[in-house]
């Protein structure tokens, strides 16, 4: 499943919007996790309505003050927006622990949209870490059962408990190669720009036209 993202540049969601820019470093971000893929467009009335709640079950799985210990599971945000500003402002509400895929990457966020047959939004697509397709479009799903539906995803995805893993196959920093500033340059002049224009946006968690359709609510 990180093979989808290799050779690609990814964006933690965080102030500074740091990438994950080595093989090593997606590589160990989305291993042994089950992948939501998070496509939505910040003007699109279904993707208001369902984001907040994506944002809830998300941190329920994954921040210490609700688990014991993170699931394993990853976000990787894609935009459907035509307009930078309304994505920014978008993802400002959402979760420090999603990925992003950068605005900037029009061409690759097209190419997923195409291989995960993206006609409307929200769709969010669940792979177990083979890259196997184990929902479509799981909205409805996360809609009525909330977090428990992870368990399901878990039972079925062959995902390796990290309590039987060594320490070296746990999450921990990975190490950038050499030629790693030459590969941040693309995005980094960009976002620096960015956010010397931006107004103050914080680093608070919260969150929400593509068409109607999936059938949620």
């Amino acid at each position: 499943m990180a093979e989808l993202f290799l050779g690609k540049v990814l964006i933690k969601n965080n102030r500074d919007q740091d990438e994950l820019d080595t093989e090593r470093e997606v590589w160990r971000t989305l291993e042994n996790r089950i992948l939501l893929l998070y496509f939505a467009e910040s003007g699109c009335s279904r993707c208001q309505e369902f984001s907040p709640l994506l944002k809830e079950f998300f941190t329920k799985l994954t921040d210490e003050f609700y688990v014991n210990r993170s699931s394993q599971i990853a976000l990787v945000y894609v935009s459907l927006d035509r307009n930078e500003e309304e994505h920014d402002s978008f993802i400002r509400n959402m979760p420090k622990r999603w990925l992003l895929v950068p605005f900037e990457d029009e061409e690759f966020r097209r190419e997923l949209e195409v291989q995960f047959s993206v006609s409307e939004a929200p769709v969010l697509v669940v792979l177990k870490p083979s890259g196997q397709i184990i929902s479509a479009n799981a909205v409805d799903e996360v809609v009525r059962l909330g977090p428990p539906c992870f368990k399901n995803w878990q039972e079925v995805s062959n995902v390796i408990d990290r309590s039987f893993l060594l320490p070296e196959f746990c999450d921990s920093t990975a190490s950038r190669s050499v030629s790693d500033p030459f590969r941040r340059i693309k995005y980094k002049v960009e976002s620096t720009r960015k956010k010397k224009e931006m107004p103050g946006g914080d680093d608070d968690d919260d969150g929400g036209g593509r068409g109607e359709g999936t059938g949620f609510f």
